[in-house]
């Protein structure tokens, strides 16, 4: 057990064998300054774990406000980022880049993912803190990438490393998420500027509506250790990941074609439903979770671990930031990168 004076114990052990997260617990820490000279001291052998365990849980330190949460960040984190890049969640700002995790209802479970999987710059880190945990559920649930990877079939991965993928996102009004809101700007200029600048097809269609896609490797390597890891949202933005009724009132909403978000094989032809199914139940498999406590820190390598939330009651106040930016092709992509010359609906 580490606590002020000690140093972050070094482990060899799987954490998630028992299904549960590496943790760290903290003694001894009174105050928020105390808290960021205890991160300071451990910083090289939390590191150091992050990138063996993937993620990690340090539990004890009295982080209280989203002020003390940005100590700890500024501590761990070189370099982070101040705005949230092709938003797809609502979130609250708190300034001094921390948000709210997800402004999403409580009721809605979010699968496991990588974050922003489908951008070309990602966050190498994300870091969560509870500053008020939920009466039930609501756990940040959390998924090693490279465990995920070796469950796959063999033959399933070799497609999506030949083939790569493509991301369709359709930003309208009333259904999924306005441009306006995921980018952050109300100037269209601003909009097909960073489009050009990373990677991405758009059009812009009727009734202000903006429709992306871009085409990325499946999987990425750490540029630190090497390993390569499932790092994309093919399975969780497909549409046959959604429930049978779910997808049906979608359809009938926003057409085919009009879905807020679709992933395809980077060529554009169709994913099979029952691929989907298969990495859905690989997420399934490697999933680990442990319930919050009030100042509970988890920081996530993002190439390493994928992370989501279960659904929840109570108030949860759970904050996010982001930092250690990477790029994709910084990481050895195994397949192709670049604007997608596909559009749903056209041939």
């Amino acid at each position: 057990m580490a606590s002020h004076a000690g140093r972050v114990p070094s482990t060899g052990a799987d954490a998630a064998a028992g299904g549960k997260p590496r943790l760290v617990p903290v003694d001894g820490v009174a105050d928020a300054a105390s808290a960021a000279t205890w991160l300071a001291d451990n910083r090289a052998e939390i590191l150091a774990e992050l990138r063996r365990h993937g993620s990690l849980m340090i539990r004890g330190l009295p982080i209280e406000s989203p002020e003390d949460f940005a100590a700890a960040r500024d501590v761990l984190l070189e370099d982070h980022l101040e705005v949230p890049r092709e938003e797809t969640t609502p979130r609250t700002g708190y300034g001094n880049g921390i948000f709210s995790a997800t402004d999403l209802p409580p009721v809605q479970r979010i699968r496991l993912h990588c974050e922003d999987s489908y951008s070309v710059v990602f966050p190498g880190i994300v870091l969560f803190c509870c500053l008020v945990p939920p009466e039930q559920g609501g756990a940040t649930t959390l998924g090693d990438t490279r465990r995920l990877l070796a469950a796959l079939p063999e033959d399933l991965v070799e497609r999506f490393r030949r083939r790569g993928w493509m991301i369709v996102r359709n930003f309208q009004e009333h259904v999924g998420m306005p441009w306006q809101q995921a980018f952050g700007t109300t100037d269209r200029a601003a909009v097909e500027s960073y489009c050009d600048q990373n990677e991405l097809s758009h059009e812009w269609l009727p009734g202000d509506r903006l429709r992306t896609s871009g085409v990325r490797s499946a999987t990425l390597r750490h540029p630190v250790t090497g390993e390569e890891s499932w790092f994309n949202h093919v399975a969780v933005f497909n549409e046959w990941t959604h429930d049978p009724e779910t997808r049906e009132i979608l359809v009938a909403a926003c057409g085919a074609d009009g879905l807020p978000q679709n992933t395809y094989y980077g060529d554009g032809s169709p994913i099979d439903p029952a691929d989907v199914a298969v990495i859905n139940r690989a997420f399934d498999e490697v999933m680990v979770r442990e319930s919050w406590r009030r100042g509970d820190l988890v920081l996530v390598d993002n190439l390493l671990c994928s992370h989501g939330r279960e659904p929840f009651t109570g108030d949860r106040r759970v904050l996010v930031a982001m930092g250690e930016p990477r790029r994709m092709a910084d990481c050895s992509p195994s397949g192709p990168i670049g604007p997608a010359a596909f559009g749903p609906g056209e041939d």
